[in-house]
């Protein structure tokens, strides 16, 4: 039996985002297997312990204390694994951290893991010290963390193949082990009908129709570039709409006002944010085309799951973004006029064309993305 600790995402089940979706989805696909079992850290205002998909999810308070949060409840749950493991005599475990948050305590637990016999895996995520939303004191101290984990780590696990190469280049000096696996994606469609009530009323609410729209789903930040694409969007001919499904940021918002008055702009439509998965799914199906503005991080479950759903997928041309869709997409850049040319492009294609797009992305999809494979990746370093 082999004994993974997952720290560092918010905790299953419940909570909502790409770690908290890829540890459901591997406990999901593992849970039946004799030879892993998972103990997952999960962030509560509770301490306690529950089965979830046969792992043993283990909650961990964390007090009100602002942008700190993070850094406690990490370094809390590495000690609580660290306990538990000494407890219960567990031979060969697998700490396994995700994202680069808490370097300066990494040489320490780094020791006492290896003393009870463990390995340190960590999956340094994207580019996190290049976000925009982070101050620059902020950004330092995440490259600092990035460069301590890695040094620090028996393995680390990346999830995009330009990531791994990143590692590798910055942190030659370490000699870092690397290996790259991808984030997942689902390969079926919404279990919703093109009539249900919950779509259609959505649509009625929103002013939308099936195919007549253009999607973009992900947090409403800089670095996904909503700016260029509502820019660009408004200068395109495109009799469509442009559905924006994204969290609330009335400052970025407002900025954005001022800059481009889309207000004025009929076709512009802030959706609120969706949480019901099957109808997200469903709203991604019935999309004409799909927006992915996301130049900071490594392979994004947003991506994935517009590959896998909507037919017709335009991407900001970085290296991240081509990675993964390679011929199955279209790519813009953030030069003036480049994505309005390629929206007016897009419109012009025929049902053909669109088709075989959409069959691309599937088989990019279900070939190198797909769950199954990606938790079986995964088992394969765990038990190997």
């Amino acid at each position: 039996m082999q004994h993974v600790f997952i720290v560092g995402s918010k905790g299953i089940p419940g909570a909502y985002g790409g770690y908290e979706t890829f540890v459901d989805k591997l406990t999901e696909y593992h849970q039946e297997r004799p030879d892993i079992r998972y103990h997952v850290a999960c962030k509560s205002d509770h301490n306690g312990e529950e089965t979830y998909h046969n792992a043993r999810c283990f909650q961990v308070k964390v007090p009100e204390i602002g942008s700190a949060q993070a850094i406690y409840y990490d370094v809390v749950s590495l000690h609580r694994c660290c306990r538990y493991i000494k407890k219960n005599k567990i031979e060969h475990p697998i700490v396994y951290i995700l994202a680069c948050r808490i370097g300066p305590f990494m040489a320490w637990f780094k020791h006492r893991i290896r003393r009870l016999g463990g390995r340190l895996f960590i999956n340094p995520d994207g580019h996190e010290w290049m976000r925009q939303k982070w101050s620059a004191p902020i950004r330092k101290y995440w490259k600092v963390s990035e460069r301590m984990m890695v040094k620090q780590a028996d393995l680390v696990i990346c999830d995009s193949k330009n990531i791994e190469k990143y590692i590798q280049e910055t942190y030659a000096k370490y000699a870092p082990k690397t290996t790259f696996i991808a984030y997942g994606a689902e390969t079926r469609k919404s279990a919703l009908a093109d009539d249900d009530e919950k779509l259609t009323d959505w649509y009625a609410e929103k002013g939308l129709t099936a195919k007549g729209y253009y999607l973009v789903v992900g947090r409403f930040v800089p670095e996904n570039n909503f700016e260029t694409m509502i820019r660009e969007f408004m200068r395109s001919k495109t009799d469509k709409d442009f559905a924006i499904i994204t969290t609330a940021n009335d400052a970025f918002l407002a900025q954005l006002e001022e800059r481009l008055h889309f207000g004025a702009d009929k076709r512009i439509k802030f959706v609120g944010t969706v949480y019901d998965q099957e109808l997200l799914m469903k709203i991604r199906e019935n999309a004409y085309g799909y927006f992915h503005g996301h130049e900071v991080g490594g392979t994004n479950p947003s991506l994935l799951e517009a590959l896998g759903s909507t037919d017709l997928n335009l991407l900001l041309g970085v290296g991240f973004n081509r990675e993964v869709a390679e011929d199955s997409a279209l790519y813009w850049s953030k030069d003036e006029g480049d994505l309005a040319a390629l929206i007016e492009k897009a419109d012009a294609l025929s049902a053909e064309e669109i088709a075989d797009y959409s069959e691309r992305a599937a088989v990019r999809i279900k070939e190198a993305y797909s769950w199954e494979f990606i938790s079986g990746r995964y088992a394969e370093v765990f038990l190997g």
